[in-house]
Protein backbone atom coordinates (compact mmCIF):
# COMPACT_ATOMS: atom_id res chain seq x y z
CA UNK A 1 0.00 0.00 0.00
CA UNK A 2 3.00 2.58 0.38
CA UNK A 3 3.95 1.50 -3.38
CA UNK A 4 0.58 2.25 -4.46
CA UNK A 5 0.19 5.55 -2.67
CA UNK A 6 3.84 6.29 -3.51
CA UNK A 7 3.26 5.68 -7.44
CA UNK A 8 -0.04 7.89 -7.30
CA UNK A 9 2.09 10.83 -5.92
CA UNK A 10 4.94 9.77 -8.64
CA UNK A 11 2.40 9.34 -11.44
CA UNK A 12 0.37 12.77 -10.37
CA UNK A 13 4.16 14.65 -10.01
CA UNK A 14 5.04 13.02 -13.86
CA UNK A 15 1.43 14.25 -15.47
CA UNK A 16 1.82 17.69 -13.55
CA UNK A 17 4.99 18.09 -15.08
CA UNK A 18 3.93 16.67 -18.69
CA UNK A 19 0.94 19.01 -18.54
CA UNK A 20 3.02 22.14 -18.11
CA UNK A 21 5.38 21.31 -20.74
CA UNK A 22 2.40 20.73 -23.59
CA UNK A 23 0.26 23.43 -21.92
CA UNK A 24 1.62 26.44 -24.46
CA UNK A 25 0.53 24.32 -27.43
CA UNK A 26 -2.84 22.91 -25.76
CA UNK A 27 -4.20 25.13 -23.37
CA UNK A 28 -6.75 22.50 -21.88
CA UNK A 29 -3.67 20.43 -20.62
CA UNK A 30 -3.95 23.74 -17.76
CA UNK A 31 -6.93 21.72 -16.33
CA UNK A 32 -4.81 18.47 -16.02
CA UNK A 33 -1.57 20.66 -14.41
CA UNK A 34 -4.22 21.94 -11.77
CA UNK A 35 -5.56 18.58 -11.01
CA UNK A 36 -2.21 17.23 -11.19
CA UNK A 37 -0.85 20.08 -8.95
CA UNK A 38 -3.30 19.52 -5.88
CA UNK A 39 -2.94 15.84 -6.45
CA UNK A 40 0.54 16.11 -5.15
CA UNK A 41 -0.25 18.45 -2.68
CA UNK A 42 -2.78 16.08 -1.24
CA UNK A 43 -1.01 13.14 -1.81
CA UNK A 44 2.20 14.64 0.54
CA UNK A 45 -0.07 16.71 3.12
CA UNK A 46 -1.50 12.96 3.53
CA UNK A 47 2.17 11.66 4.26
CA UNK A 48 3.18 14.03 6.54
CA UNK A 49 -0.21 13.41 8.62
CA UNK A 50 0.39 9.30 8.41
CA UNK A 51 3.97 9.61 9.36
CA UNK A 52 3.23 12.27 11.61
CA UNK A 53 1.36 9.62 13.84
CA UNK A 54 4.03 7.22 13.90
CA UNK A 55 7.76 9.26 13.73
CA UNK A 56 9.26 12.39 12.93
CA UNK A 57 8.90 12.93 9.23
CA UNK A 58 12.20 12.71 7.37
CA UNK A 59 13.19 12.73 11.03
CA UNK A 60 13.28 16.24 11.48
CA UNK A 61 11.75 16.76 15.27
CA UNK A 62 8.69 19.17 13.97
CA UNK A 63 6.47 19.64 16.85
CA UNK A 64 3.49 17.66 17.33
CA UNK A 65 4.71 14.54 15.13
CA UNK A 66 5.49 11.39 16.66
CA UNK A 67 2.50 11.23 18.28
CA UNK A 68 2.04 7.79 19.48
CA UNK A 69 5.46 7.88 20.90
CA UNK A 70 5.15 10.78 22.52
CA UNK A 71 1.81 9.97 24.10
CA UNK A 72 2.47 6.12 24.92
CA UNK A 73 1.52 6.20 28.44
CA UNK A 74 -1.68 8.74 27.97
CA UNK A 75 -3.08 6.53 25.58
CA UNK A 76 -2.13 3.44 27.77
CA UNK A 77 -4.02 5.38 30.59
CA UNK A 78 -6.95 6.89 28.22
CA UNK A 79 -7.09 3.05 26.40
CA UNK A 80 -7.61 1.24 30.19
CA UNK A 81 -10.27 4.20 31.10
CA UNK A 82 -12.15 3.15 28.00
CA UNK A 83 -12.14 -0.23 28.69
CA UNK A 84 -12.88 0.17 32.32
CA UNK A 85 -15.84 2.76 31.66
CA UNK A 86 -17.37 0.88 28.82
CA UNK A 87 -16.75 -2.79 29.19
CA UNK A 88 -16.71 -3.22 33.54
CA UNK A 89 -18.93 -0.37 34.42
CA UNK A 90 -21.25 -2.25 37.60
CA UNK A 91 -24.62 -2.11 35.76
CA UNK A 92 -23.13 -3.62 32.38
CA UNK A 93 -21.87 -6.49 34.22
CA UNK A 94 -24.77 -7.04 36.62
CA UNK A 95 -26.51 -6.75 33.26
CA UNK A 96 -24.86 -9.60 31.59
CA UNK A 97 -24.72 -11.82 35.25
CA UNK A 98 -28.69 -11.55 35.62
CA UNK A 99 -28.97 -12.55 31.10
CA UNK A 100 -26.03 -15.43 32.35
CA UNK A 101 -27.96 -17.05 34.61
CA UNK A 102 -24.63 -19.06 36.48
CA UNK A 103 -26.42 -21.22 38.12
CA UNK A 104 -28.85 -22.75 35.87
CA UNK A 105 -25.32 -23.27 33.38
CA UNK A 106 -23.56 -24.93 36.47
CA UNK A 107 -26.43 -27.27 37.24
CA UNK A 108 -26.28 -28.14 33.08
CA UNK A 109 -22.61 -28.15 32.86
CA UNK A 110 -22.53 -30.75 36.45
CA UNK A 111 -25.53 -32.75 35.76
CA UNK A 112 -23.63 -33.22 32.13
CA UNK A 113 -22.18 -37.40 32.43
CA UNK A 114 -19.29 -36.46 30.60
CA UNK A 115 -18.51 -33.38 32.39
CA UNK A 116 -19.15 -34.93 35.72
CA UNK A 117 -16.33 -37.27 34.48
CA UNK A 118 -14.09 -34.76 33.36
CA UNK A 119 -14.20 -33.43 36.98
CA UNK A 120 -13.74 -36.63 38.63
CA UNK A 121 -10.54 -36.46 36.35
CA UNK A 122 -9.24 -33.55 37.21
CA UNK A 123 -9.79 -34.47 40.56
CA UNK A 124 -7.59 -37.39 40.42
CA UNK A 125 -4.82 -35.65 38.48
CA UNK A 126 -4.75 -33.12 41.26
CA UNK A 127 -5.07 -35.79 43.50
CA UNK A 128 -1.69 -37.03 42.09
CA UNK A 129 0.20 -34.13 42.02
CA UNK A 130 -0.57 -33.70 45.21
CA UNK A 131 0.41 -36.97 46.50
CA UNK A 132 3.54 -36.76 44.94
CA UNK A 133 4.53 -33.65 46.47
CA UNK A 134 3.54 -35.13 50.10
CA UNK A 135 5.16 -38.16 49.74
CA UNK A 136 8.40 -36.59 51.17
CA UNK A 137 10.17 -37.21 54.31
CA UNK A 138 10.18 -33.25 55.17
CA UNK A 139 7.06 -33.09 55.09
CA UNK A 140 6.74 -36.20 57.34
CA UNK A 141 8.69 -34.69 59.72
CA UNK A 142 7.35 -31.25 59.60
CA UNK A 143 3.99 -33.44 60.39
CA UNK A 144 5.63 -34.82 63.57
CA UNK A 145 6.63 -31.39 64.61
CA UNK A 146 3.81 -29.79 64.04
CA UNK A 147 1.62 -32.89 66.02
CA UNK A 148 4.27 -32.42 69.19
CA UNK A 149 4.11 -28.80 68.87
CA UNK A 150 0.22 -28.49 69.07
CA UNK A 151 -0.06 -30.54 71.83
CA UNK A 152 2.08 -28.60 73.61
CA UNK A 153 -0.13 -25.60 73.51
CA UNK A 154 -2.98 -27.62 74.73
CA UNK A 155 -4.20 -27.44 78.53
CA UNK A 156 -5.88 -31.09 78.13
CA UNK A 157 -7.59 -30.78 81.43
CA UNK A 158 -9.38 -27.56 80.60
CA UNK A 159 -9.69 -28.26 77.21
CA UNK A 160 -11.49 -31.42 78.31
CA UNK A 161 -13.51 -29.49 81.00
CA UNK A 162 -14.70 -26.93 78.58
CA UNK A 163 -15.71 -29.73 75.91
CA UNK A 164 -17.41 -31.36 78.55
CA UNK A 165 -19.29 -28.09 79.81
CA UNK A 166 -20.70 -27.61 76.18
CA UNK A 167 -21.58 -31.14 76.06
CA UNK A 168 -23.56 -30.69 79.41
CA UNK A 169 -25.18 -26.88 78.38
CA UNK A 170 -28.57 -27.04 78.30
CA UNK A 171 -29.13 -30.37 79.99
CA UNK A 172 -27.84 -31.80 77.53
CA UNK A 173 -26.57 -35.30 79.21
CA UNK A 174 -30.04 -35.71 80.38
CA UNK A 175 -31.21 -36.81 77.09
CA UNK A 176 -27.94 -39.22 77.22
CA UNK A 177 -29.12 -40.17 80.54
CA UNK A 178 -31.84 -41.18 79.40
CA UNK A 179 -30.45 -43.21 76.82
CA UNK A 180 -28.36 -45.17 78.92
CA UNK A 181 -30.89 -46.09 81.38
CA UNK A 182 -32.71 -47.58 78.51
CA UNK A 183 -29.85 -49.69 77.56
CA UNK A 184 -29.45 -50.87 81.31
CA UNK A 185 -33.28 -51.59 81.31
CA UNK A 186 -33.15 -53.90 78.26
CA UNK A 187 -30.10 -55.26 79.54
CA UNK A 188 -31.57 -56.26 82.80
CA UNK A 189 -34.44 -57.45 81.49
CA UNK A 190 -32.88 -59.78 79.03
CA UNK A 191 -33.08 -63.89 79.39
CA UNK A 192 -29.19 -63.79 79.31
CA UNK A 193 -28.18 -61.35 82.45
CA UNK A 194 -31.06 -62.94 84.17
CA UNK A 195 -29.58 -66.34 83.85
CA UNK A 196 -26.03 -64.92 84.88
CA UNK A 197 -27.47 -63.31 88.11
CA UNK A 198 -30.02 -66.72 89.22
CA UNK A 199 -26.53 -68.78 89.10
CA UNK A 200 -24.76 -66.68 90.46
CA UNK A 201 -27.18 -66.48 93.57
CA UNK A 202 -27.62 -70.16 93.37
CA UNK A 203 -23.76 -70.42 93.93
CA UNK A 204 -24.07 -68.47 96.91
CA UNK A 205 -26.69 -69.82 98.42
CA UNK A 206 -24.92 -73.32 99.33
CA UNK A 207 -27.02 -74.63 102.35
CA UNK A 208 -30.05 -75.05 100.18
CA UNK A 209 -28.28 -76.62 97.07
CA UNK A 210 -28.88 -80.07 98.99
CA UNK A 211 -32.23 -79.63 98.81
CA UNK A 212 -32.96 -78.82 95.14
CA UNK A 213 -33.78 -75.38 96.22
CA UNK A 214 -30.88 -73.70 95.02
CA UNK A 215 -32.56 -72.44 91.78
CA UNK A 216 -35.92 -71.12 93.00
CA UNK A 217 -34.67 -69.11 95.41
CA UNK A 218 -31.68 -67.49 93.02
CA UNK A 219 -34.57 -67.08 90.68
CA UNK A 220 -36.92 -65.29 93.21
CA UNK A 221 -34.19 -63.28 94.39
CA UNK A 222 -33.41 -62.44 90.59
CA UNK A 223 -37.14 -61.29 89.90
CA UNK A 224 -36.77 -59.07 93.00
CA UNK A 225 -33.61 -57.27 91.86
CA UNK A 226 -35.10 -56.89 88.21
CA UNK A 227 -37.87 -55.23 89.80
CA UNK A 228 -36.47 -53.48 92.17
CA UNK A 229 -33.81 -52.28 89.25
CA UNK A 230 -36.86 -51.59 86.58
CA UNK A 231 -39.08 -49.32 89.47
CA UNK A 232 -35.71 -47.16 90.26
CA UNK A 233 -35.29 -46.66 86.20
CA UNK A 234 -39.19 -45.92 85.83
CA UNK A 235 -38.59 -43.26 88.09
CA UNK A 236 -35.80 -41.88 87.24
CA UNK A 237 -36.72 -41.76 83.45
CA UNK A 238 -40.48 -40.27 84.70
CA UNK A 239 -39.23 -38.10 86.96
CA UNK A 240 -36.87 -35.02 86.24
CA UNK A 241 -36.38 -33.70 89.69
CA UNK A 242 -35.70 -37.30 90.77
CA UNK A 243 -32.62 -36.99 93.40
CA UNK A 244 -30.31 -39.66 91.29
CA UNK A 245 -30.93 -37.06 88.50
CA UNK A 246 -29.74 -34.32 90.91
CA UNK A 247 -26.87 -36.15 92.04
CA UNK A 248 -26.16 -37.20 88.79
CA UNK A 249 -25.72 -32.87 88.10
CA UNK A 250 -24.14 -32.34 90.79
CA UNK A 251 -21.57 -34.95 90.13
CA UNK A 252 -20.82 -34.10 86.22
CA UNK A 253 -20.94 -29.88 87.59
CA UNK A 254 -18.62 -30.72 89.99
CA UNK A 255 -16.04 -32.59 87.75
CA UNK A 256 -16.41 -29.75 84.91
CA UNK A 257 -15.27 -27.28 87.39
CA UNK A 258 -12.53 -29.53 88.43
CA UNK A 259 -10.98 -30.07 84.77
CA UNK A 260 -11.37 -26.56 84.49
CA UNK A 261 -9.75 -24.97 87.54
CA UNK A 262 -8.49 -27.53 89.92
CA UNK A 263 -4.58 -26.98 90.10
CA UNK A 264 -3.81 -31.13 90.83
CA UNK A 265 -6.12 -31.93 87.61
CA UNK A 266 -4.41 -29.57 85.35
CA UNK A 267 -0.99 -30.53 86.74
CA UNK A 268 -2.27 -34.77 86.05
CA UNK A 269 -3.36 -33.02 82.17
CA UNK A 270 0.30 -31.08 81.72
CA UNK A 271 2.10 -34.59 82.92
CA UNK A 272 -0.23 -36.25 80.50
CA UNK A 273 0.65 -34.21 77.59
CA UNK A 274 4.40 -34.17 78.44
CA UNK A 275 4.38 -38.10 78.38
CA UNK A 276 2.93 -38.03 75.22
CA UNK A 277 5.38 -35.52 73.31
CA UNK A 278 8.20 -37.21 74.81
CA UNK A 279 6.95 -40.89 74.02
CA UNK A 280 8.43 -42.02 70.46
CA UNK A 281 5.57 -43.96 70.00
CA UNK A 282 3.87 -41.14 69.13
CA UNK A 283 5.90 -39.67 66.43
CA UNK A 284 6.03 -43.37 65.42
CA UNK A 285 2.60 -43.80 65.04
CA UNK A 286 1.93 -39.95 63.14
CA UNK A 287 4.60 -41.15 60.54
CA UNK A 288 2.95 -44.50 60.08
CA UNK A 289 -0.22 -43.17 59.93
CA UNK A 290 0.54 -40.45 57.12
CA UNK A 291 2.15 -43.30 55.41
CA UNK A 292 -0.87 -45.93 55.29
CA UNK A 293 -3.23 -42.59 54.25
CA UNK A 294 -0.63 -41.98 50.99
CA UNK A 295 -0.60 -45.65 50.55
CA UNK A 296 -4.30 -46.25 50.51
CA UNK A 297 -4.76 -42.96 48.15
CA UNK A 298 -1.70 -43.99 45.83
CA UNK A 299 -3.57 -47.06 45.39
CA UNK A 300 -7.23 -46.35 44.94
CA UNK A 301 -5.92 -43.36 42.48
CA UNK A 302 -4.07 -45.85 40.21
CA UNK A 303 -6.75 -47.80 39.76
CA UNK A 304 -9.29 -47.22 36.57
CA UNK A 305 -12.55 -47.70 39.09
CA UNK A 306 -10.98 -45.50 41.88
CA UNK A 307 -13.34 -44.87 44.54
CA UNK A 308 -12.66 -41.43 44.88
CA UNK A 309 -12.98 -40.82 40.97
CA UNK A 310 -16.59 -42.41 41.38
CA UNK A 311 -17.35 -40.29 43.90
CA UNK A 312 -16.40 -36.97 42.71
CA UNK A 313 -18.46 -38.17 39.34
CA UNK A 314 -21.27 -38.86 41.40
CA UNK A 315 -21.62 -36.30 44.01
CA UNK A 316 -21.01 -33.48 40.64
CA UNK A 317 -23.93 -35.34 39.11
CA UNK A 318 -25.86 -35.55 41.92
CA UNK A 319 -25.54 -31.84 42.40
CA UNK A 320 -26.10 -30.99 39.29
CA UNK A 321 -29.01 -33.41 38.69
CA UNK A 322 -30.64 -31.23 42.16
CA UNK A 323 -29.68 -27.78 41.22
CA UNK A 324 -31.46 -28.49 37.97
CA UNK A 325 -34.82 -29.55 39.85
CA UNK A 326 -34.44 -26.78 42.85
CA UNK A 327 -35.56 -23.21 41.05
CA UNK A 328 -35.39 -21.53 44.90
CA UNK A 329 -31.74 -22.44 45.18
CA UNK A 330 -30.77 -21.41 41.61
CA UNK A 331 -32.49 -18.03 42.38
CA UNK A 332 -30.38 -17.73 45.83
CA UNK A 333 -27.37 -18.60 44.13
CA UNK A 334 -28.11 -16.25 41.33
CA UNK A 335 -29.04 -13.11 43.81
CA UNK A 336 -25.56 -14.19 46.39
CA UNK A 337 -23.35 -13.67 42.88
CA UNK A 338 -25.60 -10.36 42.09
CA UNK A 339 -25.11 -9.31 45.37
CA UNK A 340 -21.63 -10.19 45.83
CA UNK A 341 -20.51 -8.80 42.55
CA UNK A 342 -20.71 -5.04 42.40
CA UNK A 343 -17.78 -5.29 45.42
CA UNK A 344 -15.75 -7.27 43.31
CA UNK A 345 -16.40 -5.36 40.06
CA UNK A 346 -15.63 -2.08 42.30
CA UNK A 347 -12.37 -3.59 43.45
CA UNK A 348 -10.97 -5.73 40.41
CA UNK A 349 -12.13 -2.87 37.92
CA UNK A 350 -9.33 -0.47 39.65
CA UNK A 351 -6.85 -3.74 39.60
CA UNK A 352 -7.63 -4.11 35.52
CA UNK A 353 -7.24 -0.39 35.06
CA UNK A 354 -3.87 -0.26 36.52
CA UNK A 355 -2.74 -3.65 34.90
CA UNK A 356 -3.55 -1.95 31.44
CA UNK A 357 -1.62 1.38 32.31
CA UNK A 358 1.13 -0.59 33.98
CA UNK A 359 1.99 -2.71 30.73
CA UNK A 360 1.21 0.14 28.30
CA UNK A 361 4.09 2.02 30.39
CA UNK A 362 6.42 -1.22 29.98
CA UNK A 363 5.93 -1.04 26.30
CA UNK A 364 8.81 -0.65 23.98
CA UNK A 365 7.60 2.56 22.17
CA UNK A 366 9.33 1.85 18.85
CA UNK A 367 7.56 -1.99 19.21
CA UNK A 368 4.54 -0.52 19.89
CA UNK A 369 4.23 1.62 17.05
CA UNK A 370 6.00 -1.00 14.69
CA UNK A 371 3.43 -3.22 16.14
CA UNK A 372 0.64 -0.48 14.92
CA UNK A 373 1.66 0.17 11.94
CA UNK A 374 1.70 -3.62 11.31
CA UNK A 375 -2.08 -3.34 11.91
CA UNK A 376 -3.76 -0.46 10.68
CA UNK A 377 -1.33 0.74 8.67
CA UNK A 378 -2.54 -0.36 5.57
CA UNK A 379 -5.70 1.07 5.96
CA UNK A 380 -3.67 4.37 6.73
CA UNK A 381 -2.23 4.48 3.47
CA UNK A 382 -5.73 4.58 1.88
CA UNK A 383 -5.73 7.81 3.12
CA UNK A 384 -2.87 8.70 1.42
CA UNK A 385 -4.37 7.30 -1.71
CA UNK A 386 -7.94 8.95 -1.02
CA UNK A 387 -5.85 12.36 -0.53
CA UNK A 388 -3.82 11.99 -3.50
CA UNK A 389 -7.62 11.78 -6.05
CA UNK A 390 -9.43 13.94 -3.46
CA UNK A 391 -6.64 16.57 -3.91
CA UNK A 392 -6.72 16.53 -7.41
CA UNK A 393 -10.22 17.16 -7.91
CA UNK A 394 -10.48 19.74 -5.31
CA UNK A 395 -7.61 21.31 -7.34
CA UNK A 396 -9.21 20.59 -10.66
CA UNK A 397 -12.67 22.32 -9.40
CA UNK A 398 -10.58 25.46 -7.96
CA UNK A 399 -9.12 25.78 -11.15
CA UNK A 400 -11.76 25.54 -13.06
CA UNK A 401 -14.17 28.16 -10.63
CA UNK A 402 -11.61 30.81 -11.35
CA UNK A 403 -11.36 30.52 -14.87
CA UNK A 404 -15.33 30.81 -14.96
CA UNK A 405 -14.91 34.05 -12.99
CA UNK A 406 -11.56 35.25 -14.53
CA UNK A 407 -12.86 38.31 -16.74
Amino acid sequence: MKRIALGLLCAAALLYALAKAFEPRHPWLGYVAAFAEAAMVGAIADWFAVVALFRHPLGLPIPHTAIIPANKDRIGANLAGFICNNFLSTSQVLSKLKEFDAAARLADWLASPAHARALGDHAVTVARYALGALDDARVRDFLGRTVTAGLAQIDLSRLLGQALDALTAGGRHQALLDDVLEQVAGLIEGDELQGRITEAIAREIKTLRYVGLDQVAARAATRKIVAAVARTIGELAAEPAHPLRQRFDAFVDDFVVKLKHDPEFQARGEQIRAELQAHPALAEYTHGLWDELLAWLHADLARDDSSIRQRVVTMAGSLGARLQRDEPIRRWINEQIEAGAPAAIERYREDIRRYIVERVQEWNADEMTAELERNIGRDLQFIRVNGTLVGGLVGLAIYSLTRMLSP
